[in-house]
């Protein structure tokens, strides 16, 4: 739905409000014509059901409103002495409706000083627990989400089994493209596994200003560009257009910018021309192989646990390992074992299938034979920028042009047509990043998807609250990191952990808290 559609939305939806409560409007001393003003009627209608005016805010905040929409049609039912179980059940499965019923049929009373207690302990049970999902929900939605680490991507970095907590504030929080969906929950309930959301209607794309913009090797969530999935739990057998907002969402580091030019030389990193230098504590891993004497016995077990390998590895000849993603640490640790001869880093060589941009349709015209460690130059589109189109460069933003900025593409030999114009450039709408991971031979990342929208930005990890080795080999099998606790994820320097603060904060609070009360306790005896 267009901005238009959502605008002849909330017109009818105030029509529709002002004939079913005005004659309710003006029972409570009011004009009936307030009924029917755009948010003013909402500060009214808080005044006449007695609660405070800033409720009107929430009823405007997309998710939000879902909860509370229900307990305004009942505190305005109940205002006018329409109290009893049936007459709330009413309310709220008509959505609203059965008030425009009471306006017209009914003689009310207009209780202008009612309790505002709840009638009943189960109503005040869930009324209180109506309001804690909508802070949580407030929270979770417009500053900090909790977030698992699920793969080894930013391995070293984030490990699998971090649990983060993501703040959507620095960059500036997106309100949801999808207003009505379970709350604090993905594109997935838990357990059922089935959508949390309907995919109609949907908000036009809005983000609310931020105090910093992304910036070269940040550590990003997005949602997944290329999600087709029905949900994250089950694979996908046909293609599945999913909102912007609850496609999967994933974890890099943005190595690029607007306005970059990357390439990738033999595995390393070149932004602008230069070689791209990593923050103290990223800790990028590739593979090699290590070959040893063959008369000097490699211990595997002093490998992993004297040295700290535990990457993932094999024994691809009698005298040669293969270790898929390991830090230069590790890499020199290797080098001094007895025996070990050669550690020698892998480099792909010729042309790899599925490499950007070429998604599978591998074309060497294009490609010029690009793999993960080879590949680029390749332009990080900003907006408001203007590319050429020809053959060459459409495959690199076609997708951009179709598909990220709703364009209608066509082409027809060397003929490009975008909206039904003959074209040869392009100027872009918006923003997009290049994100990558840590652990280079192991990483989906945007050598095979490409370009990630500033539209797909969800926010960045601040801290790591919790971190559990083992999280899929079974709870029994669990560990926690204690040096992990309450780390911070962004930063110079080697992380460390806060945690003991946090136990000393927490201890201040509870003696402070018990020492409150029992201060409390005295006065209202010696009362």
């Amino acid at each position: 739905m267009d901005a238009s559609g959502w605008l002849l939305f909330i017109v009818l939806v105030q029509i529709i409000h002002g004939l079913g409560t005005w004659k309710l409007y003006t029972k409570a001393g009011k004009k009936a014509c307030e009924a029917f003003v755009p948010v003013y009627n909402a500060m009214v209608l808080m005044k006449i059901i007695n609660r405070p005016t800033w409720w009107t805010l929430l009823l405007f905040i997309p998710i939000i409103n879902l909860f509370m929409f229900p307990i305004i049609w009942i505190e305005t039912l109940r205002t006018f002495n329409k109290k009893s179980t049936t007459d709330m059940i009413l309310g709220v499965v008509t959505c609203g409706l059965y008030i425009a019923y009471v306006n017209y049929t009914q003689v009310v009373v207009y209780h202008a000083n009612r309790d505002l207690k709840a009638p009943t302990k189960a109503i005040d049970t869930a009324g209180s627990l109506a309001f804690a999902i909508i802070v949580a929900t407030f929270v979770h939605t417009y500053f900090i989400q909790p977030y698992t680490i699920p793969t080894s991507s930013l391995e070293k970095s984030l490990l699998v089994g971090d649990f983060l907590f993501v703040s959507k504030f620095h960059y500036g929080a997106r309100t949801p493209m999808t207003p009505i969906a379970a709350p604090m929950v993905h594109d997935s309930l838990p357990v059922v596994h089935t959508k949390s959301y309907t995919s109609w209607p949907q908000l036009p794309y809005f983000r609310f200003p931020g105090f910093r913009k992304i910036e070269r090797n940040d550590i990003v969530v997005f949602n997944w560009p290329t999600d087709t999935l029905y949900n994250m739990y089950k694979a996908a057998d046909k293609r599945y257009d999913k909102p912007i907002d609850k496609k999967t969402n994933y974890v890099k580091r943005c190595v690029a910018i607007p306005g970059d030019s990357l390439q990738i030389k033999n595995g390393i990193l070149f932004i602008n021309g230069k070689e791209s230098i990593l923050p103290e504590r990223a800790k990028p891993q590739y593979s090699y192989k290590v070959s040893w004497d063959g008369k000097t016995p490699v211990n595997l077990d002093y490998l992993e646990k004297e040295l700290n390998i535990t990457d993932a590895y094999g024994q691809i000849a009698k005298d040669t390992l293969f270790f898929s993603a390991l830090p230069m640490q590790s890499v020199e640790r290797l080098k001094n074992v007895p025996g070990i001869t050669s550690v020698t880093r892998v480099i792909s060589n010729g042309a790899e299938d599925g490499i950007f941009p070429d998604f599978g349709d591998r074309k060497p015209s294009i490609s010029n034979d690009w793999n993960k460690d080879n590949m680029g130059p390749i332009y990080i589109p900003e907006a408001g920028k203007t590319v050429k189109l020809d053959s060459k460069s459409l495959p690199f933003y076609k997708k951009i042009i179709s598909e990220y900025e709703g364009n209608d593409l066509k082409v027809n030999g060397n003929e490009i047509r975008i909206n039904g114009q003959i074209v040869t450039d392009y100027t872009f709408k918006q923003n997009y990043y290049w994100m990558m991971g840590d652990n280079r031979h192991n990483s989906l990342d945007a050598r095979y998807f490409g370009y990630t929208p500033e539209n797909h930005i969800v926010g960045t990890p601040v801290f790591i609250w919790m971190s559990i080795d083992g999280i899929n080999n079974g709870i029994k099998n669990w560990k926690i990191r204690w040096d992990r606790l309450f780390t911070t994820v962004n930063g110079k320097g080697q992380p460390q952990s806060y945690f003991q603060y946090f136990l000393v904060l927490l201890a201040i609070y509870f003696v402070g808290d018990y020492f409150w009360k029992k201060k409390k306790k005295e006065k209202e005896l010696n009362k």
